[in-house]
């Protein structure tokens, strides 16, 4: 396989979609999850099917909201499809608050903010969006550095 040049010099994921039961539930979920981590952007684009996609911007990554068009089932993490999504962020810290502002909105945490064996230092919070998305924010030590 031939390398293309330049290929390596930023990778990685630009956005990711998620479909949602409810927009006016879930938009100010995300945006007050997110915007403490800076995921300050907001924009509208129109989906494939004429549907609203509210992108929320992170530094080099969006995640898309858009309401569900089809049938209307639970999520279930173990069928094809997303099981869940991390985010990464600078501090045990930033985890530690996060947690703390889900735990005083009343999202259910899987579990509170610890260490992981993973990799060293793998620290972090797993919860579920209103939908019940599992969703993860995690700092790992040496991403940080």
């Amino acid at each position: 396989m031939r390398r293309v040049e330049g290929a390596l010099d930023r990778m990685g994921v630009h956005h990711i979609d998620l479909v949602v039961s409810s927009i006016e539930r879930s938009l100010p979920f995300y945006r007050e999850l997110l915007g403490p981590l800076g995921w300050h952007g907001i924009g509208e684009v129109e989906g494939e099917r004429g549907e609203t996609i509210w992108y929320l911007s992170g530094r080099e990554c969006s995640i898309g909201l858009r309401e569900a068009q089809g049938e209307r089932r639970e999520y279930d993490r173990y069928s094809v499809g997303l099981h869940h999504l991390a985010i990464e962020v600078s501090s045990r810290a930033a985890v530690d608050e996060r947690a703390a502002w889900l735990r005083a909105n009343g999202a259910l945490l899987e579990s509170e903010p610890q260490e992981y064996t993973y990799t060293p230092g793998y620290y972090a919070v797993f919860f579920y969006d209103p939908d019940g998305m599992k969703l993860e924010i995690l700092h790992v030590p040496a991403l940080a550095a």
